[in-house]
């Protein structure tokens, strides 16, 4: 028998198998390569190396022997190896979301640690995208609709080793189609429905609704024709794409509207002589209107209109044949029904209405061929005032401020009877007078001034008159806004009202005091450090003031009629902000805010001082806040000496003194701009040092 082989390694690249290497045993024919487990002993015989051995379960660990062989028998087993197959492929289970995302699940693989999985177009466009997770599924989104992916995705265990892929293909559902066109045949009543095509996209379905209708068209092409719609209908169109992985969201609705209907409801009146008023019921999607009216003697004129209603000029006597259409972007609705129409006695001529006074209007016109009797109709307000005259001439009186009167005046004949559509005139009387209801205060010089709105179409102007001058606002509603009124003074406030008929008399006049003005001028002065005096310049029209120094330690404030004012109990080392507010003798107040204040650091406490060698001094300290710096400085009829210590400590050192003298020392707060202000090491205790 052959010698005994040496495996150089062995490994696993699929779960199923593990690949040997050694050495060629010379003599050797064949090999038999073994792999065991705890259940299990397969046995494969192969050429040479390197050989595989197949048929194994995945993330198991297996012992691995190679025997030689020839005709004379085989060798003893080789060293074993220990060798694991690799983890198992998870089986994927990939499904599209959306036009744009992919949705990729898997089972749990045995002794998988994680998983990676990568995405990329299956046409080679663009970048690949990967992912690695530890859970069982995830979502790849901002991907190209329609387009075909391929997902490759594998295990790796705890020592990152990967293991087999799986790998899949999957496309995206379309996206939906852009640039949605209806073409609309008004003759034949139907549309031609067409769109851009969808990347990927096999199929597209046309829903056109109106309410409850639903009519639908598939198609593989990009255009689908829609017949048999109604007219005076409104349909909304919109197109889906279909693929083998989904549906794309319905396209926005297009609206297609049809012709509108033939107008119905058709009415004739002569509103006044010389004109004829027809009228018709609006029909669905009208959007304008053409009324034809021909004559009896063949004159024929025409009125485009958006209403639903058409003034023609007509004369006395006249027969007229009245036919009337519907037109809308679509098209011309069907003709309709023919109307005849016969015109009343004709109105009387020049009529001219004239003020005499504000409550009193004479009216006057040229007379009529054939008219007997004449009557004067003044409509509005809050009843109609008559005159029936056989002149020529009528004087209407007791007429009511801020109205609207519609003036006609109609001609009576025993063979025709009365003209009824004359037409009015209209006259407006001046408006009334305002009536003051409020007056509020909205902010600093902002007064708001509220009234009785009692006119139509009127402008009201509102003026504050007072010795400081004349301010004005204008509206056309209930209230306006008189603006940058000078504090601390009074005014006489008043409202009128002005339309095209007049102006009204003025309102009762309201008096009205603006509050007190702010000091200019604030000036805060430390007597000591817990008393602080504030004065300030006087406030137009302020009676007393109220000041205020407030901070989370505390607040100090006093009243007063003077322009300064003593503040105790302050806190050193604090910052306060000041307010000041100003009252008038009525009562009214203004609050005035100015810059915050710093009352000045504390001082230290504990001051000690050593002796030192070589005429030296050390001053000691306690800190009353750990953030401030302290300077320490001697006074003496030799010289004057200082030391400032380094950061966070709490004394320094003062050398070569001259002898024979008497010092004064203090310690005081410096910032790190240097000491606060001269003043405030006066307020720190002083020690003698000799």
């Amino acid at each position: 028998a052959p010698n005994t082989p040496v495996i150089d390694q062995a490994y696993s690249k699929l779960s199923n198998s593990i690949t040997v290497e050694w050495r060629a045993v010379p003599g050797a024919t064949n090999y038999m390569l073994t792999a065991q487990d705890a259940d299990s002993l397969i046995e494969t015989i192969v050429k040479n190396s390197p050989g595989t051995v197949t048929g194994l379960k995945p993330a198991t660990l297996y012992r691995i022997t190679v025997r030689s062989i020839n005709s004379g028998g085989k060798s003893q087993p080789s060293p074993f190896r220990k060798v694991k197959t690799v983890l198992a492929a998870p089986i994927l289970s990939v499904r599209s979301l959306s036009c744009d995302s992919i949705a990729v699940s898997w089972k749990a693989v045995h002794m998988a640690a994680g998983f990676s999985v990568s995405l990329m177009r299956s046409d080679g466009l663009g970048r690949m995208l990967k992912q690695n997770t530890t859970n069982t599924s995830l979502i790849f989104t901002n991907l190209d609709p329609g387009a075909l992916y391929t997902i490759k995705a594998y295990a790796w265990n705890a020592n990152g080793m990967p293991g087999d892929d799986f790998t899949y293909n999957q496309r995206t559902s379309p996206n939906a189609p852009v640039d949605v066109k209806v073409a609309f045949n008004s003759g034949a009543l139907r549309a031609v429905v067409s769109w851009m095509p969808s990347e990927g996209a096999l199929t597209y379905s046309v829903t056109v609704s109106s309410g409850p209708l639903k009519l639908r068209c598939n198609t593989s092409s990009a255009s689908c024709t829609v017949p048999s719609l109604q007219c005076g209908s409104e349909y909304y169109v919109s197109v889906t794409a279909y693929n083998d992985a989904g549906s794309s969201e319905p396209t926005d609705a297009v609206s297609l509207k049809t012709i509108p209907c033939a107008p119905v409801n058709i009415s004739i009146e002569e509103d006044e002589p010389g004109h004829l008023l027809v009228s018709w019921s609006g029909v669905t999607l009208g959007h304008y209107y053409v009324v034809f009216v021909k004559s009896d003697d063949g004159l024929e004129v025409h009125c485009n209109t958006s209403y639903t209603q058409c003034h023609f000029q007509s004369d006395c006597g006249f027969t007229y044949f009245i036919s009337v259409f519907a037109y809308n972007k679509a098209g011309q609705s069907p003709l309709g029904d023919v109307f005849n129409y016969t015109t009343a006695p004709c109105c009387p001529s020049d009529f001219r209405a004239v003020f005499t006074s504000s409550d009193t209007v004479r009216v006057t016109w040229a007379p009529v061929r054939g008219a007997d009797l004449y009557e004067t109709r003044a409509a509005g307000g809050s009843g109609v005032v008559l005159c029936r005259d056989t002149a020529t001439a009528c004087t209407l009186s007791a007429l009511q401020c801020s109205t609207a009167y519609n003036i006609t005046v109609y001609s009576f004949s025993e063979a025709r009877g009365s003209s009824t559509s004359c037409a009015p005139q209209h006259v407006a009387t001046a408006p009334c007078s305002p009536e003051i209801k409020n007056i509020s205060k909205e902010g600093l010089s902002i007064i708001s001034v509220q009234w009785q709105p009692n006119n139509e179409e009127a402008t009201y102007v509102v003026t504050a008159r007072g010795e400081a001058g004349l301010w004005h606002c204008t509206s056309t509603r209930n209230s306006c806004t008189l603006m940058d009124l000078p504090c601390g003074s009074a005014f006489s406030v008043s409202a009128i009202a002005r339309s095209p008929a007049g102006q009204s008399f003025p309102s009762y006049s309201i008096p009205l005091e603006t509050a007190p003005c702010c000091p200019r001028d604030l000036t805060l002065t430390e007597v000591t450090q817990s008393v602080t005096n504030i004065s300030w310049s006087v406030g137009r029209g302020a009676q007393t003031y109220v000041t205020t120094l407030e901070s989370p330690k505390g607040q100090a404030k006093c009243h007063t009629l003077q322009t300064y004012c003593l503040l105790g109990c302050i806190t050193c080392g604090t910052n306060y902000t000041v307010s000041l507010r100003a009252i008038s003798e009525t009562g009214l107040t203004s609050s005035c805010t100015y810059r915050g204040y710093s009352s000045s650091a504390c001082c230290p406490s504990g001051v000690k001082l050593y002796r030192l060698s070589n005429n030296g001094i050390r001053v000691f300290w306690r800190a009353s806040d750990e953030t401030i710096n302290y300077k320490a400085d001697l006074h003496g009829s030799k010289g004057n000496f200082s030391c400032i210590p380094s950061s966070c400590l709490s004394h320094c050192d003062i050398t070569k003194i001259p002898c024979g003298d008497v010092y004064t020392v203090v310690v005081a707060p410096v910032t790190d701009k240097g000491p606060k202000l001269t003043l405030f090491s006066s307020f720190c205790p002083k020690k003698i040092y000799s």
